[in-house]
């Protein structure tokens, strides 16, 4: 027993430290180091255990420049099929959604009893 919440412990630090690293954001300059110029913007706010909307709408194909504000406590947000994530020190980024669907946003930073159900989706239209 002790063994495996001495591993769950562990698993929750690297975690922790790994979502706090990252690079600055990248200047103002509206092309990305991949060359592409964000057509919408999306900006996700956190608080304490819940985002600012139940959900968000992108389009199929657009570049979007996704920002974060964490706006209460230590949250960042994960977005595995955008294969994005995002928190204070690296908060925004430029992404082409290429498949439609709803898929979910989620806090990447363990932040306490409520993190768990600190979940978002974004809705990719065609």
């Amino acid at each position: 027993m002790r063994k495996g919440m001495a591993l769950l412990i562990s698993c929750m630090l690297l975690f922790v430290l790994a979502a706090c690293g990252g690079e600055e954001p990248q200047g103002n300059s509206g092309i990305t180091d991949t060359g592409v110029a964000p057509e919408a913007e999306l900006v996700i706010k956190g608080t304490d255990f819940e985002f600012d909307q139940a959900e968000y709408h992108l389009k199929k194909g657009v570049p979007v420049q996704i920002t974060y504000e964490n706006e209460k406590g230590n949250h960042g947000i994960m977005i595995p099929a955008l294969g994005l994530q995002l928190d204070r020190k690296n908060n925004t980024t430029v992404v082409t959604p290429d498949k439609a669907g709803e898929f979910e946003v989620s806090c990447s930073i363990m932040c306490g009893a409520g993190h768990s159900q600190m979940i978002s989706k974004i809705i990719i239209e065609e």
